[in-house]
């Protein structure tokens, strides 16, 4: 239950939102273009960063670069 405390634990990295244009998925409401996101966790394709909701949301990889 590693997502129980995601909010407490350390930042692995940091990365810049490049766009919100989502193929499938509304992503503008969560992240804003240009802004520094600190990602908690990372698997093969997803970052998972604490959004603009305040809550821990995982998003595709394209959608940043390195900060």
């Amino acid at each position: 239950m590693i997502h129980k405390n995601w909010h407490e634990k350390e930042t692995v990295k940091k990365v810049k939102c490049v766009h919100t244009n989502a193929a499938k998925y509304i992503v503008n409401r969560a992240l804003t273009e240009g802004k520094v996101y600190e990602v908690k966790n990372e698997t093969e394709e997803f970052y998972f960063i604490i959004d603009n909701t305040g809550k821990v949301g995982g998003f595709y990889k394209d959608y940043f670069q390195q900060a």
